[in-house]
């Protein structure tokens, strides 16, 4: 079984800053992709951003050249910094996780959600 510990959500004024963070824990062999996503109320759940183990990072448009990923493979941690946040950031934003864990089964796994409300 492989946990998902978010933490960093919270209340922020539109353009400020806000730290996410994931760390996964368990029976993880090994990690294909690691990132964070969000859902809006009455929206579909989108991509946020998202990094590979070798590092390569895909963003949602909507926040091109404003977040930023990165990930720890050592400590099995991503991590995105949120900057010049608008009040449409706001959503639950879950941490995903897609490996292996120590059994050769493939996992996607899913945080619980935190909470982003961006104030203007």
């Amino acid at each position: 079984q492989v946990q998902l510990v978010e933490s960093g959500g919270g209340l922020v004024q539109a353009g400020g800053s806000l730290r996410l963070s994931c760390a996964a824990s368990g029976r993880i062999s090994s990690s294909i992709v690691m990132g964070w996503y969000r859902q809006a109320p009455g929206k579909q759940r989108e991509l946020v951003a998202d990094i590979t183990s070798g590092g390569s990072a895909d963003y949602a448009d909507s926040v091109k050249g404003r977040f930023l990923i990165s990930r720890d493979n050592a400590k099995a941690t991503v991590t995105v910094l949120m900057n010049s946040l608008k009040s449409e950031d706001t959503a639950v934003y879950y941490c995903n996780f897609r490996g292996f864990q120590w059994s050769g089964n493939y996992l996607d796994a899913w945080g619980q959600g935190t909470l982003v409300t961006v104030s203007s």
